[in-house]
């Protein structure tokens, strides 16, 4: 499955990821997260049911703090 994450092509060996199961391949640790595809932001609580398909543009941001 060829899917574009933050502007960059990248190829997954799986077909039918979740953005849960694509959070994980990609080792994305930080709980302050969040996600569009296309643009559409996706409810954190959708994350383990959201099926992405081929071709989908998918922007992953994680927020940091400071002053």
């Amino acid at each position: 499955m060829k899917l574009i994450v933050n502007g960059v092509e990248k190829e997954f060996n799986k077909d039918n990821l979740t953005i849960k199961e694509l959070i994980d391949l990609l080792e994305i640790k930080s709980p302050a997260i969040a996600v569009a595809v296309g643009f559409d932001v996706i409810p954190k609580d959708q994350y383990e049911t959201y099926q992405l398909k081929e071709g989908d543009k998918v922007e992953i941001v994680h927020f940091v703090g400071g002053g």
